[in-house]
């Protein structure tokens, strides 16, 4: 295959596709196949977090996914939390510290410098790991942000990490989501993007393999797998939420949370193309 590549990142058409439980599904495949892994998400935007040993915020979704990798949660997985206090403004978290209420146009005058301290703590990340899982936000094509962007391509492009991008099929709408996607991104991005995801999919996959040929077609990418909607009793990071759960009212004590991400693992094993994974990782995985 040539060099080996240390990251892989997952990109979104929007919110709440389902990159973070991608990203645990990953994580955990790869742990499992022997490899030391690590979550990052360079900045996240959530009304709900949890602690650290030492009592520093992170994510929900980052905490959870270091479950995943079978690592104590730390702060450098979610170097930024911003935790929204109003329509426009967020508390900034910074390494798992509170530091200041910033408006959001306050906050982007900050983001050259953000990039900086995120590229750093990626490397030190990269140093220490065989593969380091990536999540993106929201998504790539939101034009207006991609000045001095460290969310999604730009932060692609910094750590020369191959993307996937996923696709919600459930919320409708799934080919031109992935196709208007990729058409807002210039063609180095374009390019940068190696397979789609398609998630969430109901119903008899043979009525969906025309339209995924076809989108292959459109965008010169392959669709490398397409994930069944899964009910999991995994703790949801905010309130848009697709089902009741009894794990964001009671919670979960660790081993059921290992479970229910080996079913997921395991779910995902069965439906994407993880050998070609492994391959635009440059590893050959026996």
């Amino acid at each position: 295959m040539g060099v080996r590549v240390t990251s892989i990142m997952i990109q979104g058409t929007a919110s709440s596709v389902g990159k973070s439980i991608i990203c645990t599904g990953l994580l955990r495949i790869f742990q499992q196949d022997g490899y030391k892994v690590h979550p990052f998400k360079s900045q996240n935007m959530s009304n709900k977090y949890a602690l650290t040993e030492d009592g520093l915020k992170i994510s929900t979704a980052q905490h959870l996914q270091a479950i995943a990798s079978k690592i104590n949660p730390n702060p450098n997985m979610n170097p930024i939390l911003l935790i929204p206090n109003s329509e426009s403004g967020s508390r900034v978290v910074i390494k798992g510290v509170d530091k200041t209420d910033l408006e959001a146009a306050e906050y982007f005058k900050h983001k050259k410098d953000l990039g900086k301290m995120v590229f750093e703590i990626f490397k030190d990340i990269e140093r220490e790991n065989d593969i380091v899982v990536i999540e993106g936000a929201g998504s790539p094509a939101e034009i207006n942000l991609n000045d001095d962007d460290f969310v999604n391509m730009g932060l692609a492009e910094m750590t020369n990490s191959p993307v996937l991008l996923v696709a919600d099929i459930d919320r409708g709408g799934v080919f031109a989501s992935i196709y208007g996607t990729v058409m807002l991104l210039d063609e180095s991005q374009r390019k940068r993007i190696k397979g789609i995801l398609i998630n969430k999919f109901r119903g008899d996959i043979t009525l969906l393999k025309p339209g995924l040929k076809m989108i292959e077609e459109l965008v010169d990418i392959p669709v490398i797998g397409v994930v069944p909607y899964t009910h999991l009793e995994l703790e949801d990071e905010d309130s848009l939420t697709e089902y009741d759960k009894k794990c964001n009212v009671i919670k979960q004590n660790t081993e059921d949370i290992d479970l229910e991400i080996d079913r997921f693992a395991k779910i995902l094993r069965d439906n994407i193309d993880l050998d070609y994974i492994y391959n635009i990782l440059g590893i050959k995985n026996d």
